[in-house]
């Protein structure tokens, strides 16, 4: 650490995972930081409107599915009652002690960090102006500026739409109450978790995708989720497109190319957008990509020297953990290092049940890129603890898939729709990530009646018949 690095001062404008990372990760460096922050709250989506609030409702909404739907004999089915304020209450509650370990703590017990509260926008590459509370502007000078001011959820352009009480993610996670008939617009991640978790505490729900489910994904990822949704009664509609919404006080009315749709509320999770709009980007010359998003290098660098960006407001992918390592690798380079952020291995997973867990490249994405691969896909139905759990529609719809370069059998991609997919998909990535090869992985020692003991099989598969091998076969 050299006495230049001590004396840097670094403004971070955020307070989500990716701005605490840097923080932290400058402070130890020897910098003095100042965080911004324009909302009420500290800590980013993730801990506040997303990923934490998210997966208790989803974990809530599962245990009252299984209540009403396992099939294990001897256990009465019964239909619970949905005490939604009480879940609301015990939720908010986790989101507060949670933001207060791992972001509010760090505040009080970290000298080197400065909170100042206002909304920033740039006045040259150097300054912000941060506009306090009581309306005052005050001037924020430093040798480094870090964007981490995350992303929102994109609300379409549909005629009557913003005239309505419509929700997004935000607003379904806080409701208090179960509509009786809801209806999502969208197809991808946020749209699939709360659509079927609505459905598992007593919603009707109808899914309007204006393709089909995660379309970036193999095809066949899709089609055993869509599957799935219909064995629970969820009314899928692929390839709609929303031209008007409307409501009337007490339903909305959707009129699409594929007729007219009525529900109690409707939730839109299209998708999500960077939140720049407050920081006057041009003023500094910041570059941003055609949809919204400030571009930067493998260095976290943007087109101009000195600011930095990380997370959602970049075109890097939208998950908390690529935004947390991206603001420490932010921090290191904005202290004098050149460290690249390796992001050619990132295990995604969508809490849906059964869960999906992708890594690495599919069959389609291997292909377009000029290679040669081979895959297997394995149904659990030849997956033991698959078997025990005794869940038909998994059994009926998931599966583990493995891709592999066919000269020599190198791992490149594995994609997953099961129970505790996301468990499974770590080791996938680990695999991918060590370069191992399908004969490495078929030759690991799995422990028996575990879901990721599937990933061994799926890989005997490329020279065995699994169907008749005994229990834990080598």
């Amino acid at each position: 650490m050299n006495a230049r690095n001590k004396r840097l001062h670094i403004a971070i404008v955020g307070t989500g995972s990716a701005a605490f990372a840097a923080a932290i990760k400058a402070v130890e460096e020897g910098a003095r930081v100042t965080l911004i922050e324009g909302g009420e709250v500290i800590g980013g989506t993730c801990v506040n409107t997303g990923c934490v609030p998210s997966k208790i409702f989803i974990r809530g909404a599962h245990i009252a599915h299984l209540q009403g739907h396992h099939t294990m004999a001897g256990i009465p089915l019964n239909a619970p009652g949905i005490d939604r304020p009480a879940m609301l209450a015990q939720q908010q509650a986790w989101v507060e002690k949670l933001r207060y370990a791992k972001y509010e703590n760090i505040l009080e017990n970290n000298p080197g960090i400065t909170l100042l509260r206002g909304m920033a926008r740039f006045q040259d590459a150097n300054t912000l102006l941060v506009t306090r509370p009581d309306g005052d502007d005050q001037v924020v000078r430093a040798d480094r500026i870090l964007l981490a001011v995350g992303a929102r959820a994109a609300v379409p352009d549909i005629t009557g739409l913003a005239d309505t009480p419509f929700w997004t993610s935000t607003e379904a996670l806080m409701t208090d109450t179960i509509p009786q008939r809801l209806i999502v617009l969208g197809g991808s991640v946020v749209a699939l978790e709360l659509a079927q978790a609505f459905r598992y505490l007593g919603s009707e729900v109808s899914i309007l995708a204006r393709s089909t489910f995660l379309s970036k994904e193999d095809p066949v990822i899709g089609v055993g989720l869509q599957q799935v949704f219909a064995d629970e009664g969820i009314n899928v509609v692929f390839n709609t497109m929303t031209n008007a919404v409307s409501h009337n006080g007490q339903q909305f009315t959707l009129m699409t190319n594929n007729g007219e749709f009525c529900a109690d509320q409707l939730l839109v999770a299209t998708g999500r957008e960077a939140n720049i709009t407050t920081l006057a980007l041009d003023k500094a010359g910041v570059e941003i990509d055609a949809q919204g998003a400030i571009v930067i290098d493998e260095h976290m660098r943007t087109n101009v020297k000195n600011v930095y960006a990380a997370g959602d407001c970049t075109q890097q992918p939208q998950f908390v953990y690529v935004a947390a390592a991206a603001g420490t690798c932010a921090a290191r380079n904005m202290m004098g290092s050149s460290e690249a952020l390796d992001l050619s291995v990132i295990p995604a997973v969508v809490f849906t049940h059964p869960q999906v867990g992708t890594v690495g490249l599919n069959v389609q994405q291997a292909t377009a890129q000029g290679l040669v691969v081979e895959s297997r896909t394995l149904g659990l139905e030849h997956v033991p603890r698959a078997l025990v759990n005794m869940n038909k529609s998994e059994l009926k719809n998931g599966f583990i898939k493995l891709v592999a370069e066919k000269d020599t059998g190198r791992i490149l991609g594995c994609q997953v729709l099961a129970t505790e997919g996301g468990e499974i998909i770590q080791s996938a990535a680990l695999a991918i990530r060590n370069s191992m090869s399908i004969q490495e992985l078929a030759g690991q020692l799995f422990p028996y009646l575990t879901m990721v003991e599937g990933l061994k099989l799926c890989a005997q598969t490329f020279n065995k018949d699994v169907a008749q091998l005994s229990c834990c076969a080598g």
